[in-house]
């Protein structure tokens, strides 16, 4: 019998099941797949902080400094710092390298084994689509449409969106700065991005489940980049946004997207991720160890989590919610008002795994509140 069952084998998976191995208890991954990292889904933008916390080293495909964001009306704001604003990795590398350093630590894992269900008695019994497994406790792991989540009932999150992306063959003439474009038009709810990543580039859509597939957004905007015949690879998937109502259950933790550990303003979920863990070792170590394995017992997870990031995700979900209110006319004007209160300065040094810092910019100005009234009012609609 494991001490430790961790379904699914992408990054917060193999980060716990590193740390908990690397304190002696057992465990195992599972991962439905035959290897980590595919398929991929992830746009791989991270910045230096995040691929610390990964304790590898990844090939990087690019290294920014910059960042475009275009409005619908075709105008742009560039921000720009001395310190580099984020990395695009190589996901899969990523992936395989933190799987390896699990391994390294004494995880095993079972690849191929796909998590159906499990029971609580005197342990938790893992049903398989092959064979049932004995452990102490689980960690679900397992992303956006987790079943270990929705083991504990009613566990959605607030909101779904999707997103799909395609590496172009083409090399932009800036590899410095990566572009981020908003508008009903484009990506409806979200955002699409193009990536420079050396002698490729990697386009992509995000948008609210209820405008439809993100596919007819992105094809037209590779119609219109005259580049719909250079795919060389696509990808696709959805994002939990918003939080899940419960974090843990009778011996059973949640991590990662599972958990609905994303930031609401771009989509990432690496951060949030990796900034559980050290909260789940804890927690999940003390409980082992003592052999009190509740949700009561575990529920110290939520109350660390909350106290550190989920506050600062539970704002900018504040902020997406008004967001997805605004029309092209309202996008527009966050550009006019961003502009007039010379706010591009204040703007270049924030940090993307802490975007509702920009609220904070706002704020500090009463006469960048005052101008920003009317934008607010679009909101309310």
């Amino acid at each position: 019998m494991q001490d430790v069952i961790v379904v699914g084998a992408g990054p917060t998976g193999t980060l716990a099941a590193r740390s908990m191995a690397s304190k002696g208890y057992d465990v195992l991954v599972m991962e439905n797949h035959k290897v980590p990292g595919l398929p991929q889904h992830c746009a791989g933008l991270i910045t230096e902080e995040t691929l610390k916390m990964t304790g590898v080293k990844p090939h990087i495909l690019g290294t920014f400094h910059g960042a475009e964001f275009i409005f619908p009306n075709g105008k742009s704001i560039i921000v720009r710092s001395d310190k580099v604003k984020a990395l695009a990795v190589d996901r899969v590398d990523m992936d395989m390298k933190m799987a390896e350093a699990a391994a390294r630590a004494g995880a095993r894992f079972s690849y191929s084994t796909k998590y159906v269900s499990h029971t609580l008695k005197d342990c938790v019994y893992v049903d398989t689509e092959n064979a049932t497994y004995k452990a102490r406790t689980i960690i679900g792991a397992d992303g956006a449409s987790s079943a270990v989540a929705m083991s504990m009932g009613e566990n959605r999150p607030k909101e779904f969106v999707r997103g799909i992306q395609a590496d172009i063959d083409m090399v932009m003439d800036d590899q410095d700065t990566f572009k981020v474009m908003v508008g009903n038009n484009v990506a409806p709810g979200f955002f699409a991005w193009q990536i420079p990543c050396g002698d490729f580039t990697r386009i992509g859509v995000c948008c609210s489940w209820e405008a439809g597939v993100p596919s007819d957004y992105l094809t037209q905007i590779l119609i219109d980049k005259g580049v719909h015949n250079k795919v060389l690879r696509v990808f696709s998937g959805k994002i939990p946004l918003g939080g899940r109502p419960f974090l843990c259950g009778d011996r059973c933790l949640l991590t990662g997207d599972a958990a609905g550990f994303v930031k609401p303003l771009s989509g990432g979920g690496l951060y949030p991720g990796m900034k559980a863990n050290e909260h789940l070792v804890k927690v999940l170590s003390n409980c082992l160890d003592s052999d009190t394995l509740t949700s009561k017992d575990l529920s110290e997870y939520t109350r660390e989590c909350n106290n550190d990031f989920i506050k600062e995700l539970n704002r900018s979900y504040g902020i997406r919610r008004k967001f997805k209110r605004l029309t092209d006319d309202g996008l527009n004007s966050i550009y006019d008002y961003i502009m007039k209160n010379d706010m591009v300065p204040a703007l270049n040094d924030l940090d993307i795994d802490h975007p509702s810092d920009a609220m904070k910019v706002v704020m500090s100005s009463p006469k960048a509140v005052l101008s920003g009234i009317p934008i607010y009012l679009r909101t309310l609609r």
